[in-house]
């Protein structure tokens, strides 16, 4: 309602003294709008000291200020102020919209108003002797009343709540550009834009602020300082502290183009100043950026800067510490250049899925003439395994972040080895790409298996991986592992991973067993005894947030020369409680329980997982006469006593088995014989 204020004092109506006084006004020109359709009435009754004032208008048009008005109606009693003025004041009606009061005095030398609705205040005043200056006073003035002037600079965006107190000044000469300038104090203010790429809640701040409209171009410059509330703008969420944070921008639009600013200034305390430029496209999409940070304490940043693009990677609730500066550039919407000074960076995952002790160095990046530089640290963990001290060499040209040589990582008790690796930033549509090759020299299994609490496994782990692939949140790797385990081997190949260290991280990998000490293995299981060697492989493993939800697995014993195979009654009994099956024999049941173990010919087991059930099978059906149903063979007999082991629910639920293993490994099985 601003400019129509200022319209209806800009029209240049003063009443006369009559009985009725009509007139009606094709067009009135002013510094600030357009009137049509404007029509006037005065009912003044003969001898009385007031009379009734009617406007309307069919058509208000302040261009400069992007406001439009339509079916304009103000209806007040006029009367005279003693000193040759007069004063009026009524409800204002405009279309649809909720109706406002407006009061008017219109002196001899001066010109007052006052729109109100509710608490809301928006006063103006003007000088006879300067009709060009009019000064605005708002007092919990809504923003939605400023929509409009917003629009003029920002197409796409919507106030949703918010008031405005402060002085304003509006210069709107006939032959010179609009002029507004003052400071505006902004309360628990909320925006959007149409897209919904950008909203704001809950910001407040105190700012002083000069805007001119000129014929080719619009200029703004913005200095204060924000206090509280926050905002979203694509990827990046900001949550603002109460602390003052000190803003100061200039900026300027060419007609039919973007914004740029070429000042931008923000100063958080110690944890975030900067300083540099910008320019946007016309829909505000970032074209250039020249940014110089610096952060004298980093761990604020993640609360209030870096949660939205965090949580991109599910680090959301990442906890930082040390000191960072940083510069970059973007052109065309690109990273063309950036440099990170990193001062005793501490990065500590509370999911305990990474840490990183004092990361110090720079990171230099260009995606034109060549730069290098040296990034470490001093140690640090990855899901619980402890790594030593590194240093990264690394060198940048034509937009990819290289190693100058292979790095080597300390590992339990073995090494990591890096080389080859190339990272490409995000750009435009794609995202971050990254290839490498690792190999993994002589690790300790054991140390493995007690950092993750599993058995106590012995052995070693080996291999190389000659090129890791990672893009669109996807890891995947060429090649395989092997882990040289209980005398034999485990190979892992066709090995890949979905978000790595997002929401729900995803692997994927074929496994291959071959020959594996039985008697060793079942020891650290605490399973019972079985003495051979075992050969196998587990297909189409998927692993979600690290449980098991699909798998395709088949073990069985190979015959080995000199390798006896004997099975204990307690792995019996074991076998038999995990795999729901039952004992059967030539002999009487009730000796069986006479015997400390058995011989055997051939064990075997399959289970293929899907939707949480688990089809089980073995070594090939069992058709017995003393059972009604026809199972599948655990374990085949041999010798005497002669004992098989036969499965017969095929469909078992995968987690009543995971329950079952439980139970095993906490020796909660007791012995039954049948």
């Amino acid at each position: 309602m601003l400019p129509l204020l200022i319209v209806l004092l800009l029209a240049g109506f003063w009443p006369a003294q009559a009985r009725t006084l009509q007139a009606r006004i094709a067009k009135i020109n002013t510094a600030v709008a357009t009137l049509e359709g404007v029509s006037v009435r005065l009912d003044w009754p003969a001898q009385a000291t007031q009379g009734d004032l009617e406007l309307h208008a069919r058509q208000i048009d302040a261009v400069d200020l992007g406001y439009h008005y339509r079916d304009v109606h103000w209806r007040c009693p006029l009367q005279g102020d003693g000193q040759g003025g007069w004063r009026c004041d009524g409800v204002l009606r405009s279309g649809r919209s909720q109706p406002l009061r407006l009061s008017l005095a219109l002196g001899t030398a001066s010109t007052d108003a006052v729109l109100t609705r509710r608490d809301a205040r928006f006063a103006l005043r003007r000088q006879a002797a300067t009709p060009d200056f009019t000064a605005l006073e708002l007092t919990r003035v809504p923003v939605a009343w400023v929509q409009a002037l917003l629009t003029q600079a920002w197409q796409d965006a919507r106030f949703k709540s918010g008031t405005l107190d402060g002085l304003l000044t509006v210069r709107a000469p006939t032959n010179a550009p609009l002029r507004i300038d003052g400071q505006l104090v902004a309360k628990a203010v909320g925006l959007d834009t149409t897209d919904g790429s950008i909203a704001a809640e809950n910001l407040g701040g105190r700012f002083d602020i000069d805007y001119r409209k000129l014929q080719a171009t619009s200029l703004l410059t913005l200095d204060g300082e924000l206090r509280g509330g926050e905002f979203l703008a694509g990827n990046t969420y900001v949550a603002l502290p109460q602390s003052p944070i000190a803003l100061d921008i200039a900026g300027e639009q060419p007609i039919g183009e973007g914004w740029r600013l070429p000042r931008i200034a923000w100063r958080d305390g110690n944890a975030l100043v900067a300083e540099g430029s910008a320019a946007f496209t016309p829909a505000v999409d970032l074209g250039a950026l020249d940014l110089r940070i610096s952060s004298r304490d980093v761990s604020p940043l993640r609360e209030r800067y870096l949660s939205g693009w965090l949580g991109l990677f599910g680090l959301g609730d990442l906890e930082l510490a040390g000191a960072l500066d940083l510069s970059l550039r973007v052109d065309d919407g690109r990273l063309a250049a950036l440099d990170a000074g990193l001062h005793e960076i501490a990065l500590r995952d509370p999911q305990g899925r990474f840490r990183f002790d004092r990361l110090d160095g720079d990171v230099r990046f260009s995606a034109s003439s060549a730069t290098s530089s040296d990034l470490r640290w001093q140690g640090g963990q990855l899901y619980g395994l402890d790594f030593g001290a590194a240093t990264w060499p690394l060198a940048s040209r034509d937009g990819t972040l290289r190693l100058r040589e292979a790095v080597t990582v300390p590992m339990l008790g073995g090494s990591l080895r890096f080389d080859g690796l190339a990272l490409r930033p995000p750009a435009g549509d794609q995202g971050m790409t990254m290839r490498f090759g690792l190999s993994l020299d002589r690790l300790d299994v054991g140390k493995l298996a007690q950092a993750l609490d599993w058995p106590a496994f012995r052995g070693e782990l080996s291999g190389r991986i000659p090129n890791a692939q990672y893009a669109n949140d996807r890891l995947d790797f060429d090649g395989g592992l092997e882990m040289h385990v209980f005398d034999g081997s485990v190979r892992v190949s066709a090995l890949s991973m979905e978000r790595p260290f997002g929401v729900a991280p995803t692997l994927s990998a074929d496994l291959a067993l071959d020959d594996l000490d039985l008697l060793a293995l079942t020891e650290v299981f605490d399973f019972g005894s079985i003495t051979g060697r075992l050969d196998g492989r587990i297909s189409d493993l998927r692993l979600v947030d690290w449980n098991a939800t699909a798998f395709d697995a088949d073990l069985h014993t190979e015959r080995k020369p000199g390798v006896r195979q004997r099975i204990s009654q307690r792995a019996v009994q074991n076998i038999s409680s995990v795999g729901d099956a039952s004992f059967i024999t030539s002999l009487q049941g009730q000796l069986i329980g006479l015997f400390d173990d058995f011989g055997y010919a051939r064990i075997g087991i399959t289970c293929r997982l899907a939707n949480e059930v688990c089809e089980m099978g073995g070594l090939h059906s069992a058709d017995s006469s003393y059972s009604e149903a026809k199972g599948f063979t655990i374990v085949e007999g041999s010798g005497v006593p002669r004992l098989n082991v036969v499965g017969f629910n095929r469909q078992v639920d995968w987690p009543t088995l995971l329950e079952r293993l439980a139970a095993v490994g906490k020796g909660d099985v007791k012995p039954v014989v049948e």
